[in-house]
């Protein structure tokens, strides 16, 4: 992996995580290096789920989707995990 490709990857996160914490509202303690965490893991998520519904995005746009959405997922998921 070069090192363009690994600063790509972290935009990516960066900006995924950033637009579900807006969205979720989950303007908590994680900061700017917890939204890149959780677009980065949200982009594994969101791959394997929109995969698993036979729906694929292309491009950087389609990647800062796809993150996101799994991102928004595991924000809803640990706001489940949180109040039981």
């Amino acid at each position: 992996m070069t090192l363009e490709a690994i600063l790509i990857w972290l935009l990516i996160g960066a900006v995924a995580g950033w637009l579900a914490g807006v969205v979720m509202k989950s303007a908590g303690p994680y900061g700017l290096i917890g939204d890149i965490v959780l677009g980065i893991i949200g982009a594994f998520v969101g791959g394997w789920l929109l995969g698993m519904l036979g729906v694929a995005f292309g491009g950087i746009l389609g990647s800062i989707v796809t993150a996101f959405i799994g991102a928004c997922v595991l924000i809803f998921l640990a706001r489940l995990i949180k109040r039981a």
